[in-house]
């Protein structure tokens, strides 16, 4: 039996809607079911690409890694497996049509209802209540109960609240899916509560996707929101296996007037010193005066201790360098490498970290593994790569700087007035560095910190002197703005030219005075370090969210300062922010 003979009846007999192509992708013959696929009378001769829309180098790649193809046709869905036929070369293909329509339709039912969990909770809950008089606090507390219970009803689902300030929703798939594709409006819908507080009604909304298990699921929510919360905030995260997807984040975070939790942070912290055989106190690579200020402070809580402690840095940059040298001169402070660091390092040291919350920029990253325990003290919104299984954390995103709460841990330690001049100014400089010398970024409980370091022998002249810099560095500065462009809706940008030793001081510096411009709502700045890495600044006034800008470049930080470093080139750091901003104002 001749081959093209066989092939028609193998066609006529075949059960499975089904067509051969010739080596031009022409349809030789079709079995009598192929009118399940096409309504067309006869489909010979017909190019299969005018029938399917694949082209038929496709099904020939298809074919040769035996990989499947789908065309809805009909109101069905039908998956294509492509087969060589034929011994001549090059062959022919056969297209074997499979109705996977009840398939696909289980399939997409069994996504859209999932179970997903919501944990909810209500930023700064007792701030709003304690601000509101008596005879609101009832209505404004039963007004957000019900914003939250209306959202839940509009997705038909289950709300439960289990304390005042916490709800946990179960719900379907395809109801998260529509919040997330609507950026959960439930944010700005809360934001609208009229309150009589200085500060909206926020909420932190963490959210589990894609799981094995409603057990799974809450684990997921509860690790978003606790993320939401370590962000600041006003932010809904969904968390879809590994990954996290962020939402909202507009407004700055609020400053808690109790200061109840430094207390109870520090008789913890001093605890595992107690407990340890020696610390080691590390900040991020590079630190700036808030991560050295911050390190010397929980140096002197350690002291009275009579534990061996270190201080971790392995390089410093010009700005640090006038209170490096002094407390190096004086003797009393073991400052080591990390080289060093891990030949001391045991299972029973006690790491702190100090204005960083993120392994991968400590100064010895590698110490964390050595180590059982660890504590990290930061105020920067928290990140995906969060330190894996610290034994203490105390993020506070609404401080100034660590150094503001290092200074409230060691107003509560039972050491506190043995505080000396050279640690009171060290940390003073932290607060006036993240704060832009108190002018942005600031609350009571900064200036509170602030006058109680000048009580403890801070020279604010002496501190002053600190941020002094070399007539190079300033010339540099002042070129970099005299450069700088400004785009529409308050955008400026600028790149510094060069290698600067100071690029990170110099460009958050460039970054400070560009906001002091007229109009200008946020400022973006870009320059090559010494070792070639693009380090870029970016500032706003609070209308846009810089953090989730710089989170683009695996930087960080928060809402109004935040900063990245990366290797590609300056203008190509400053054209992806010009992107990144067109999508946010097109979304």
């Amino acid at each position: 039996m001749s081959e093209k003979r066989s092939g028609r009846i193998f066609s006529e007999y075949m059960p499975l809607p089904m067509c051969k192509l010739d080596t031009r992708g022409k349809v030789l013959n079709a079995s009598p079911g192929i009118d399940q696929v096409f309504l067309y009378d006869g489909i010979k001769g017909a190019d299969i690409f005018a029938l399917t829309g694949i082209k038929h180098e496709q099904f020939t790649e298809a074919a040769k890694n035996k990989e499947t193809l789908t065309i809805y046709r009909n109101e069905k869905t039908f998956r294509i497996v492509p087969a060589f036929v034929g011994k001549k070369e090059p062959a022919g293909i056969a297209l074997y049509f499979m109705d996977v329509t009840d398939f696909e339709q289980a399939e997409k039912k069994y996504e859209e209802e999932k179970l997903c969990v919501i944990v909810v909770n209500v930023d700064n809950f007792d701030e709003l209540l304690s601000g509101t008089g008596d005879d609101r606090q009832a209505s404004l507390a039963s007004e957000i109960d019900k914003t939250i219970r209306q959202w839940g009803s509009s997705m038909k689902a289950s709300v439960t609240k289990y304390r005042d300030n916490m709800y946990i929703i179960m719900l379907q798939n395809k109801y998260l899916e529509e919040q997330i594709e609507k950026k959960f409006p439930i944010l700005d819908q809360v934001r609208e509560i009229e309150t009589e507080v200085d500060f909206p009604v926020t909420l932190s909304i963490g959210c589990g996707k894609d799981c094995g298990s409603p057990t799974e699921a809450e684990d997921f929510a509860v690790e978003a929101r606790d993320l939401a919360l370590g962000r600041g905030g006003d932010q809904a995260i969904v968390k879809e296996g590994d990954k996290f997807y962020y939402y909202g984040g507009k407004t700055q975070t609020v400053e808690k007037s109790n200061k109840g939790k430094s207390r109870i942070i520090g008789h913890a912290l001093t605890r595992l010193i107690e407990n340890a055989e020696n610390v080691l106190i590390m900040g991020h690579k590079n630190p700036d005066m808030d991560a050295f200020g911050a390190a010397l402070g929980i140096y002197r809580l350690a002291r009275p201790i009579n534990k061996e402690t270190y201080i971790i840095i392995n390089k410093y940059n010009e700005a640090l360098a006038p209170i490096y040298k002094v407390v190096k001169e004086t003797g009393d402070y073991s400052i080591i490498t990390s080289r060093k660091a891990l030949n001391i390092a045991k299972k029973e040291t006690l790491v702190i970290i100090v204005d960083t919350h993120r392994a991968g920029i400590t100064d010895c990253p590698e110490i964390l593994e050595i180590a059982e325990k660890s504590a990290v003290i930061d105020h920067h919104r928290k990140a995906e790569d969060f330190i894996k299984n610290p034994t203490l954390v105390y993020i506070e995103p609404y401080a100034s700087s660590t150094a503001e709460l290092v200074t409230e841990i060691l107003q509560y330690s039972r050491d506190k007035k043995s505080i000396v001049k050279i640690e009171a100014e060290a940390l003073l400089a932290g607060i006036s560095v993240d704060t832009n010398r108190f002018a942005v970024k600031t609350g009571v409980r900064t200036f509170e910190a602030a006058a109680w370091l000048r009580k403890s022998g801070a020279d604010t002249t002496t501190v002053k002197r600190l941020f002094q810099t070399n007539l190079e560095t300033f010339k540099t500065r002042a070129n970099c703005m005299a450069n700088a462009d400004f785009l529409e809706d308050g955008i400026a940008i600028s790149i510094c030219e060069g290698r600067n030793v100071n690029a990170q001081i110099i460009n958050s510096q460039v970054a400070d005075e560009l906001l002091t411009i007229k109009g200008i709502k946020a400022s973006f700045v870009a320059g090559r370090n010494e070792e070639g890495r693009t380090v870029l600044s970016a500032r706003s006034l609070g209308d846009i969210n810089v953090q989730t800008i710089m989170e683009e470049f695996d930087g960080g930080g928060h809402l109004t300062t935040a900063g990245a470093q990366m290797d590609m080139e300056p203008r190509e750091a400053i054209e992806k922010v010009k992107e990144i901003l067109k999508k946010e104002k097109t979304e």
